[in-house]
């Protein structure tokens, strides 16, 4: 099988190892190395609580170039003051040094607990592992994938190629994240390469427009992380024209990276902790954009609703009462919501509908609801998942 990781562009090779980071004994541990400088864009947390990696990543990516690419998983190094800042700027001295490049060239993540200190001789040691094992094999990259996650019940990657003037662009990236997750940089991280020869002002405002109509649409609990990042670094190697202006090949290449996200933000809801199911919540005939993003985030953040999703229960009085204190216009006599393809309110009044049957639609692994506030041409949807007694499960247990 053709490799669709992210050793599958040209200019990377990976590493993935077990530190001992993680109490479970897992992979814990991943290095992105890039042959050259690449172009380089990123984007983080707007929790005002955020990790030392995000803090230091904020930093080494303003230059818009960068070499390498360290993340560990079990402990997000975030509340841990002066020590947490000098154990991440270490990471990146030892990356940089074992690599031969300079620490600022080194981005680097952490995800996990909260409120504990690096294990700083286990991860230097795994440090060390990985800068010898990088490789550009498809095991590299499937091993990558899994070292990054946390709560996490499966590898999340996603691979487009595309032709721009003739050369073969590939687009490869993988992503983490399960519980913890709210839009304004949905709570994960994501690591994109791409052997596309792109300038760093267009890698970012692709990146920019891709965050927004994928990661961003994704919420499972509304709880935003401290150490979300996502970044996307682009090494030039397919020899394509460069990508310097918003010319169709910019455009070819925004979307099949936007179609990356997407399809990773997608798997990101369907490995919400616990969940059975994915729902897409869309909402249309919305006055303005923030009426859209108003309703469909009240509905996709209830937990009254996402409870009924799990009990497969067509309960619209849920996702209505939820449009109205959601803070957004609508017409009383001209709402509609259906659910899982079916009618189940329209025009301020209830719908006839078999309810046994539409709960048997709802326990399909993906489904939609579909509201139209009736007063205007603005639409907004979100990737959502039920919530279950898993949930609680999970996050009652989860060591803190």
């Amino acid at each position: 099988m053709a490799n669709q990781t992210i050793t599958a562009p040209l200019g990377f090779r990976v590493a993935a190892v077990k530190a001992g980071i993680k109490t479970s004994g897992n992979l814990d541990l991943g290095l992105i190395v890039a042959d050259h400088p690449c172009a380089a864009a990123a984007t983080f947390t707007t929790n005002k609580i955020f990790g030392a990696a995000v803090g230091v990543t904020r930093e080494h990516i303003r230059s818009g170039q960068a070499r390498a690419v360290f993340v560990n998983a079990g402990n997000a190094n975030t509340c841990t003051g002066p020590r947490g800042d000098r154990d991440a700027r270490k990471i990146c001295q030892e990356v940089a040094r074992l690599a031969d490049i300079k620490p600022k060239a080194v981005l680097i993540c952490s995800t996990g607990i909260i409120g504990h200190y690096l294990p700083m001789t286990k991860v230097l040691c795994g440090i060390t592992q990985a800068t010898s094992r990088l490789s550009r094999s498809v095991k590299s990259g499937n091993n990558f994938a899994r070292a990054i996650m946390t709560t996490d019940t499966k590898p999340k990657m996603a691979y487009r190629k595309i032709k721009l003037n003739g050369k073969t662009v590939q687009i490869a990236g993988t992503t983490k994240g399960s519980g913890m997750i709210a839009p304004n940089m949905a709570t994960m991280l994501a690591f994109i390469t791409t052997d596309a020869s792109i300038s760093t002002p267009m890698l970012r405002r692709a990146h920019k427009r891709a965050v927004y109509s994928t990661f961003n649409k994704v919420t499972i609990d509304n709880h935003m992380s401290t150490s979300d990042t996502a970044i996307v670094l682009a090494s030039g190697a397919a020899d394509n024209h460069k990508i310097t202006t918003a010319d169709p090949n910019y455009e070819k290449f925004s979307s099949a990276l936007t179609q990356v996200c997407d399809d990773l933000a997608l798997q990101l809801a369907a490995d919400g902790e616990g969940a059975h199911c994915t729902i897409i919540i869309r909402v249309k005939g919305a006055a303005t954009a923030r009426d859209a993003r108003l309703a469909v985030r009240a509905i996709s953040d209830s937990p009254l609703v996402k409870t009924a999703f799990y009990g497969n229960d067509p309960n619209w009085g849920r996702i209505i009462s939820a449009i109205g204190y959601s803070g957004a216009k609508f017409h009383n006599q001209k709402l509609k919501c259906t659910i899982a393809g079916t009618c189940v309110f329209r025009n301020g009044q209830p719908c006839l509908f078999d309810p046994a049957s539409l709960s048997t639609k709802m326990k399909a692994k993906k489904w939609s609801v579909d509201v139209d506030l009736g007063c205007g041409s603005h639409q907004d949807f979100c990737y959502t998942c039920d919530l279950s007694r898993e949930y609680v499960t999970i996050n009652a247990d989860y060591h803190t």
